[in-house]
């Protein structure tokens, strides 16, 4: 696990994606979990201490002579091109096992409601077909006790109770072909009842098996976005270094070492500066209850969990979580719980998200966060109602607003009554 603090600056990253198609699991997400990512496709990333990168005594030296600025300005633009291309592989890639991430985790979602229904419907059918066989034993019960060679014999001895004795006869055909058709009910809602288990059987190897699927998704998903955060903090390090480096050299300014110096330094302490407004901004912890938990957002629920008609892709689909509008872009995001950050990065069509694992079985999750919103990294401990991002309207979003997800042992859940139940009102 990475415990890394140091990821604020990292997630500045000024991106705006719309809605992303999402093919079939095994087409997407089975070449995306064995392709090389940019950590092994771009040298510069996993071994970035090993780049020389030039030195000021180099570039004083080089302007020595034309041949040899010319030589140290070709150097100079080729490490800035390399940075931007290995940054832009990286972020490629986190879209693209994002992208996979999502498709791998809606496969198991929708198969873990198949599976579910499938059980419930095997176990509704088991339990008419024992009602059904029930009423039938008792039904046959009934007519042991009676018995149709009694009815005969009592015929032929009291001949003047006939009328009596038929009608019991007649009451007894109808009892016996009542229970005939009992049992045929009962046979056939057995039949279905083993039908259905079955396909619940079936349907619950084909989950486990997209569950490993999703989680091999998300681990390929997470080095991604850890390798983008390189690349990002590998072009913040060294690109205005490069670029004041260039200016001297292509402008043949007579600078002094202590000029850029100063440069360095007043650069240095700018992205300081930068770092540390978003982390007092992600200091601003929300209220949390005698529980441990916090409400994750404010406004008002937008939209609720479980199956609706998609306002963007028009057709019903699976709600994963439950949408709180009205607090506006930018607005904080909380924790609703301590534990682990176990995904920070980029989600498919939930956009720029975060996933907080609470170590009990239950995690949260946090969509469509705002370009440059996440303010924490993977494998961060974050409290209970810290501020871990800010709302956005990223990915396949029609306005600002916190999608909220809660899953319990990995499993989706209503996070309103969810939320409810440990003293949390969502809306």
């Amino acid at each position: 696990m990475r415990l890394d603090t140091g990821g604020l600056g990292a997630r500045l990253r000024a991106w705006r994606f719309g809605a992303l198609v999402v093919l079939s699991v095994t087409a997407l997400v089975s070449p995306l979990l064995s392709a090389p990512g940019p950590v092994s496709a771009s040298p510069s990333i996993a071994t970035a201490a090993s780049i020389h990168y030039p030195t000021w005594a180099e570039v004083k030296a080089a302007r020595s002579s034309e041949a040899k600025a010319k030589k140290q300005i070709a150097a100079i633009k080729a490490l800035l091109a390399k940075l931007e291309a290995d940054l832009k592989a990286a972020q490629a890639d986190e879209i693209a096992k994002g992208n996979a991430l999502e498709a791998a985790q809606n496969a198991y979602d929708d198969q873990v409601m198949v599976a579910d229904d499938l059980r419930a419907q095997a176990d509704s059918a088991g339990g008419e077909a024992d009602v059904a066989k029930k009423q039938a034993n008792r039904l046959l019960a009934m007519l042991a006790k009676s018995g149709d060679g009694d009815v005969v014999a009592n015929l032929l001895v009291h001949a003047g109770d006939a009328d009596a004795l038929l009608y019991r006869l007649e009451a007894m055909n109808r009892l016996s072909e009542q229970s005939n058709q009992i049992y045929a009910q009962a046979l056939a809602l057995s039949n279905t009842a083993k039908s259905l288990a079955d396909q619940a059987d079936i349907a619950e190897k084909k989950r486990d098996e997209l569950k490993v699927l999703a989680e091999k998704a998300l681990d390929a998903a997470r080095a991604a976005t850890v390798a983008a955060d390189k690349a990002v903090q590998e072009q913040q390090d060294h690109q205005a270094d490069l670029q004041a480096q260039l200016s001297v050299l292509v402008e043949k300014r007579q600078a002094t070492e202590k000029d850029y110096r100063a440069g360095v330094i007043a650069r240095e302490k700018a992205r300081k500066a930068a770092l540390a407004a978003a982390a007092a901004a992600a200091g601003q912890a929300g209220e949390v209850n005698a529980a441990g938990w916090s409400r994750p957002s404010s406004g008002y629920i937008s939209s609720g969990f479980g199956m609706r008609y998609h306002p963007i892709y028009h057709r019903w689909i699976l709600h994963s979580g439950t949408d709180i509008a009205g607090q506006g872009c930018g607005a904080p995001i909380h924790a609703a719980h301590g534990g682990f950050v176990s995904y920070a990065g980029w989600n498919g069509t939930l956009g720029n998200y975060v996933q907080v694992n609470h170590e009990d079985g239950t995690s949260s999750g946090y969509g469509h966060i705002k370009p440059g919103g996440i303010l924490v990294a993977y494998g961060q401990y974050v409290h209970a109602g810290q501020v871990i991002a800010r709302v956005g309207t990223t990915g396949a979003s029609t306005g600002c607003h916190l999608h909220f997800i809660i899953r319990v042992n990995g499993q989706l859940t209503n996070p309103v009554p969810f939320m409810r139940n440990r003293g949390i009102a969502l809306g």
